[in-house]
């Protein structure tokens, strides 16, 4: 696993697989996945990461489960 953060951009790509082809990618909210013809995950970008990131140690730091609402 590999990771890449772009500051100019805010984006976070988490690279799971480091070998294929991506062929699709489908976006929701802050996340963007893009898949291998066979459906593997290769690659998540994170959109606007500092944000997404910090909702995410929020609640953890809360310890409880919450909901993160997704930007579109």
């Amino acid at each position: 696993m590999k990771l890449r953060y772009d500051r100019e951009e805010d984006i976070l790509m988490i690279e799971t697989a480091p070998e294929g082809a991506i062929d699709h990618a489908e976006h929701t909210g802050p996340l963007i996945a893009h898949f291998s013809q066979d459906g593997r995950l290769l690659l998540l970008e994170i959109l606007d990461a500092s944000e997404f990131l910090s909702s995410v140690i929020k609640a953890t730091v809360r310890g409880h489960e919450q909901e993160l609402s997704p930007r579109a």
